[in-house]
């Protein structure tokens, strides 16, 4: 079963968020499991504006192209060059190295516990 962490917080759309500022955002072991083979990721620019709930990039894998959802409203402060240049980490560790992009935040869309996501998607809490 796929691990979900207790120490972030999920969109219904199987994205990450931390705690720290700018806020981290990643997509969880659920949706990298799901997706297969992550093999390109297309991530919103620095600068720009996302907004909590609506699409900002892609993650394209072997089985199918997926819309990656902004999870918090605010301004992107920075990108995993790292992710985008080897997008297999977002399946070898997309809780660590495999982290997409960080969000200077105004507003927090509807944000899961770890717990309540697991519940409803079939994760182990760790």
């Amino acid at each position: 079963m796929s691990k979900v962490l207790s120490t972030l917080r999920y969109s219904a759309e199987h994205e990450w968020v931390d705690s720290s500022s700018p806020t981290k955002v990643g997509i969880s072991q659920i949706a990298a499991d799901a997706l297969g083979d992550v093999v390109y990721v297309d991530l919103p620019e620095v600068g720009a504006a996302v907004t909590a709930g609506e699409s900002c990039g892609e993650v394209e894998s072997t089985k199918s192209v997926s819309d990656l959802y902004a999870p918090v409203t605010g301004t992107v402060v920075e990108i995993n060059q790292e992710a985008v240049d080897n997008p297999a980490l977002l399946n070898e560790d997309p809780y660590g190295a495999g982290w997409l992009f960080t969000v200077e935040v105004t507003e927090e869309g509807p944000l899961l516990s770890a717990q309540d996501y697991a519940s409803a998607n079939g994760g182990d809490v760790a």
